[in-house]
């Protein structure tokens, strides 16, 4: 089950004693890896939070030093780490992130929740999120919304009020979704687009970039222009 955001309170005789640095290795060796090492890099600055150890990726990347981390290896790799390791998954394709995610199954592994330190979450707005999401700059999240696991907002992304983004939602820039909208799971918003208020897509649908889905999309489908229409069936 998704969980909610919260701070807790500490009691007025408590001394707040500062979190030890946690180890943490980004899965994605490409730009969203670079970018989310970015995020990481910023949360760090606010509180020191995050160990950085290395990017691993199946893919061997150009160098394998990549902004000052080491690349380590591949998910088999990174499943045979012997101590507990959080895992940041920087892959933007819902498919093939849902793909990794399921490769990656040793019990040392976990993953975080990674929501950038100005992107404001405060108890009030009822939001929840769930394990592995990574909320990236310039986001705005408005009240009672629902994430899944591993979903992805990308750079300015918006959501509104009663939203719902169920497992490996990927919104890339600048991709708005309406009050009381309902993305089933897998589904992949491409920059600029925009689902309008109660509006459902089905599940692993991808809405293309600057495309408007102004009613409801059935599962595993292509939709694209204004207002969406479906060109392509994937099933």
């Amino acid at each position: 089950m998704p969980l909610s955001r919260s701070s807790a309170t500490p009691t007025p005789s408590a001394t707040p004693q500062p979190e030890a640095p946690r180890r943490l290795a980004i899965f994605g060796a490409g730009g969203l890896g670079r970018e989310v090492l970015v995020l990481l890099r910023q949360l760090n600055a606010v509180a020191p939070t995050w160990d950085l150890v290395g990017f691993y990726d199946d893919q061997l990347p150009a160098t394998d030093l990549i902004h000052g981390l080491r690349y380590l290896g591949t998910a088999a790799d990174l499943n045979a780490t012997p101590e507990p390791l959080a895992v940041a998954v920087a892959v933007g394709s819902s498919a093939s992130r849902a793909a990794v995610v399921s490769r990656l199954n040793s019990p040392q592994l976990h993953f975080p929740t990674l929501i950038h330190p100005g992107v404001s979450t405060e108890s009030f707005q009822h939001l929840q999120f769930g394990a592995g999401c990574i909320i990236t700059q310039g986001c705005i999240l408005t009240t009672d919304i629902r994430l899944g696991r591993h979903v992805l907002l990308n750079l300015g992304c918006t959501v509104g009020h009663d939203a719902v983004l169920n497992d490996f939602c990927s919104l890339m820039p600048h991709a708005n979704v309406g009050g009381g909208a309902h993305l089933e799971a897998g589904v992949y918003l491409g920059t600029n687009a925009t689902v309008l208020q109660q509006v459902r897509i089905g599940a692993r649908t991808v809405l293309g970039a600057g495309a408007v889905a102004i009613r409801d999309l059935p599962t595993d489908c292509t939709a694209v222009g204004v207002p969406a229409r479906v060109v392509a069936r994937e099933r």
